[in-house]
């Protein structure tokens, strides 16, 4: 069985970048800031490829919610070897009240609108760090989950996915359809070459709202403040053991 492979891909800021706090302390500056796609949908973007090149995959498309600025992002996607993309329109100012289960609700539907076997993201972005929107999607769909994913083998009809865990490496089976989250190790994404980048204008992104979908994007928690982390103080050195002690002990450490 091929597989119809739907990935999601984020416009987040680009990792490089120092995030800085908007005057008004409701979010950070966006305006004029280098994008890029989440890191971790990159290697989602990338596995799925990888499966559809060992012939387990037989279409990848590319799925984005944001603003106009996130086709460039679903652009990548294809250059790297996903076949077509879907944009979900989000006006730019309602982006960041964007959640997890908005996203999960509209990938679900777009599972039943494409007739998607499997369903890859990436395991957090590193904007909001939520890592949540594939459990919600899987258990929107009712379908297994593998999160976490260092390794994906299919086997008849199932996964075998490795996974990342605090004590070390887990390996599970889930049944298809599923959806599986990608870790850090999964593999590392290829450049976009230029051939490819050429190729990729020429592939098709279908664009929709959310409210085609029947997905209410109605924020569930309002922002009250965003702050900078507090500065870190300089670290001093001592001379002995004894003296370590006795600094940990003036600043309340032991």
């Amino acid at each position: 069985m091929s597989l119809r492979v739907l990935v999601g891909v984020k416009r987040v800021i680009d990792y490089a970048v120092k995030i800085r706090v908007r005057p008004d302390k409701l979010g950070v500056v966006t305006d004029g800031v280098k994008h890029s796609m989440n890191p971790f949908d990159e290697i989602a973007i990338e596995e799925a490829v990888r499966l559809k090149e060992k012939k387990i995959a037989k279409e990848v498309v590319a799925v984005s919610c944001g603003p106009t600025q996130a086709q460039e992002t679903i652009r990548t996607a294809l250059a790297m070897g996903a076949d077509r993309g879907i944009h979900v329109e989000i006006p730019a100012e309602e982006v960041e009240k964007l959640e997890p289960l908005h996203v999960a609700k509209i990938m679900a539907k777009l599972v039943e609108q494409e007739k998607a076997d499997l369903v890859v993201l990436g395991k957090q972005a590193i904007d909001d760090d939520s890592n949540a929107t594939a459990q919600m999607t899987a258990s929107i769909l009712d379908w297994p989950q593998a999160t976490f994913a260092s390794k994906i083998e299919k086997t008849d009809g199932e996964l075998q996915v490795t996974r990342e865990v605090d004590g070390g490496l887990e390996t599970i089976k889930v049944k298809l359809p599923a959806v599986v989250s990608a870790d850090l190790r999964l593999n590392e994404p290829r450049y976009a070459t230029l051939p490819n980048i050429m190729k990729a204008k020429k592939k098709k992104i279908a664009k929709m709202k959310a409210a085609d979908l029947g997905v209410d994007t109605t924020s569930h928690f309002e922002v009250l403040e965003v702050a900078d982390p507090p500065v870190r103080e300089a670290g001093i050195k001592v001379e002995d053991v004894d003296t370590l002690i006795t600094k940990l002990k003036e600043t309340g450490r032991i």
